[in-house]
């Protein structure tokens, strides 16, 4: 937590937040680092994976995994944080996070986004 009071410490003395926006974010953080994550380990859920893949027609092809309970995380904490920073609120002011971490809550599987572009790249994000 030290090392994230000082980075916000260093941006609001490059100027890159004010004190009134440092101060929510610090209380945003806090709050965040106080809620505990619960792990229900009894579906066997904890073990999938948020997996990306992105086919490009360049064959600049990616793909991530990322445990659910990591993306849970993140999103709990990660969204709030960044609603908080000008650069990344314009980013993140139309995610509904709350539905995104229902979904994980009620242990939604399978595909959720599956996306082609007109030049054939295609982007596809799957729980399993």
């Amino acid at each position: 937590m030290k090392e994230e009071i000082s980075k916000v410490m260093t941006m609001v003395q490059e100027g890159k937040l004010d004190v009134e926006k440092a101060t929510e974010l610090l209380h945003v953080m806090k709050d965040n680092k106080e809620s505990s994550i619960h792990v229900d380990t009894s579906s066997g859920y904890h073990k999938r994976m948020l997996k990306v893949k992105v086919e490009s027609t360049d064959k600049d092809n990616i793909n991530v995994n990322v445990p659910i309970n990591l993306v849970k995380a993140v999103l709990k904490a990660g969204h709030g944080i960044a609603a908080n920073i000008p650069q990344a609120a314009m980013y993140v002011k139309d995610i509904d996070i709350e539905l995104l971490i229902h979904a994980i809550e009620n242990e939604v599987d399978g595909q959720i986004v599956d996306v082609s572009s007109a030049n054939g790249d295609k982007v596809s994000v799957v729980i399993e």
